[in-house]
C-alpha cells in the first residue's frame, strides 16, 4: 500500500520528550493538515520524519510505502520521496536558483540511475515550471533566497516541488508571515504542483486561512506531543471559530 505511516512515534530533543506516541497515516494523493498551538510538537514531527539529527526517535517506526525508513539518513529519505519545506529556508549567496535546482534534480536522477539533464535541457524544463507558477523569468537568475521576501522564499520551495516531484511533501508553517494574497498564490502553486501526480501534501499550520485554499481531506490536531482530535475540514473551521481551547481542554 502506498502511504507514509507513523507508528507510536516518540521523539526527544536535548533529552526532553516532545512527541509521546504519535500514530498517523498519510495517503498518497491526499491533502492532510496537522494543526495545533505553538509548542505542540508539529515541527518536531516534520523534522523527525526527514531525519534531522537533533530530533532523536526513541521509540516507534516510520514506514514509507511499506519500507521502514526510521533510521535512514536524511538524503536517503529524500531520495525515497520525502520533501520538507522549511519554515525559515536559508539563503545562499553566490548560487543561482537555476544552478541549485539543476544540481538537485540531477542528483535525484543519478540516484535513480537516469541520465542527467544538460544545461540546455534543464533550462527548457525550468522555463515551463516558472510559467506554470506565473513567475518572472528573471527569478531563476537570482541567488538562492538571497534578499527574498517571505512570499518569494515560499514560491522557491513550490518551484522545487514541481521539479523534484516528491511523493510526500511536508509543508512546515508555509503560511507563516504571509499576507492573504501571498497565501493564495502559494496555495495555487501547491495545487498546480499536484497536477498529474499522486503527491501527498501534509500542511503543518495553526491557521485556517491557508487551508481554505487547499481544502484538506483530513485534519489532525496535535497538543502536548499527542494527537487529541482528527476529522475532516470541518474540524479546521471549528478551530477557526473556537480556537484550540475547546479541542485541547482536558488533555494534559
Amino acid at each position: 500500500m502506498l502511504m507514509l505511516e507513523i507508528k507510536n512515534l516518540h521523539v526527544e530533543v536535548d533529552g526532553t520528550e516532545i512527541l509521546k506516541g504519535v500514530s498517523l497515516t498519510f495517503e498518497t494523493g491526499k491533502v492532510q493538515a496537522l494543526m495545533g498551538p505553538n509548542g505542540s510538537g508539529k515541527s518536531t514531527l516534520a523534522h523527525a520524519l526527514v531525519g534531522h539529527p537533533k530530533y532523536k526517535i526513541t521509540q516507534g517506526q516510520i514506514l514509507l510505502d511499506g519500507r521502514e525508513i526510521t533510521h535512514l539518513r536524511p538524503d536517503e529519505r529524500a531520495r525515497a520521496g520525502l520533501f520538507l519545506s522549511f519554515q525559515y529556508p536559508p539563503s545562499v549567496s553566490g548560487i543561482t536558483i537555476s544552478k541549485f535546482l539543476r544540481t538537485a534534480v540531477n542528483a535525484q536522477r543519478t540516484a535513480c540511475g537516469e541520465k542527467n539533464f544538460s544545461v540546455v535541457e534543464f533550462h527548457t524544463i525550468l522555463k515551463e515550471a516558472i510559467a506554470k507558477l506565473g513567475l518572472n523569468p528573471d527569478f531563476i537568475r537570482r541567488y538562492l533566497n538571497d534578499g527574498f521576501s517571505g512570499g518569494e522564499r515560499k514560491k522557491m520551495e513550490i518551484l522545487q516541488m514541481i521539479l523534484l516531484r516528491p511523493r510526500y511533501v511536508l509543508l512546515d508553517e508555509t503560511d507563516s508571515g504571509l499576507d492573504v494574497d501571498a497565501i493564495k498564490i502559494v496555495a495555487d502553486g501547491i495545487t498546480k504542483a499536484r497536477l498529474d501526480t499522486t503527491m501527498s501534501i501534509v500542511v503543518i499550520t495553526h491557521y485556517n486561512k491557508f487551508l481554505e485554499f487547499l481544502s484538506p481531506d483530513m485534519v489532525t490536531v496535535l497538543y502536548n506531543g499527542a494527537i487529541v482530535a482528527s476529522g475532516g475540514y470541518e474540524l479546521a473551521k471549528r478551530i477557526e471559530k473556537e480556537g484550540f481551547g475547546g479541542i485541547t481542554h482536558g488533555h494534559a
